[in-house]
């Protein structure tokens, strides 16, 4: 696994308040709205994207009231499916605490979480669906 963060998901109470304060308080643009998620023009920088906190949790593995989980979900996007299951064997190896194995996501991409030794969750993550994902490798 490179030293690399392919997108910053932050999990929020309210997800049309959280989007109305960045777009309309701070100027940034909504890059793709799905409903349950926001993703953020990138500007030189990581992807953003929101969730709802609930929603985000449970994708990752954990629960939402805030013991073991902080709202903020590093994602790590590979090429293929078997890079997802070789990372989360060596996250594994090194010690990781492994939230949910490899399988197909809900959204029907296929990934994988981990929380590192001190609980930071890593969510690796593919899709064959997208075209100009912020690839880590």
């Amino acid at each position: 696994m490179k030293a690399h963060v392919s997108s910053i998901l932050l999990g929020v109470r309210d997800l049309d308040r959280a989007t109305r304060f960045y777009t309309e308080g701070l100027g940034w643009t909504v890059k793709h709205n799905y409903g349950v998620s926001v993703f953020f023009e990138q500007d030189g920088g990581s992807l953003i994207g929101f969730y709802g906190r609930e929603g985000l949790a449970d994708q990752v593995g954990t629960t939402a009231d805030g013991s073991g989980f902080s709202g903020m979900v590093l994602q790590y996007i590979v090429r293929s499916e078997d890079r997802v299951d070789e990372i989360i064997a060596e996250a594994e190896k090194a010690g990781a605490t492994i939230l949910k194995p490899p399988a197909a996501l809900q959204w029907g991409g296929y990934g994988a979480t981990f929380a590192d030794l001190d609980g930071y969750v890593w969510s690796l993550a593919y899709s064959a669906q997208g075209k100009d994902q912020p690839y880590a490798e």
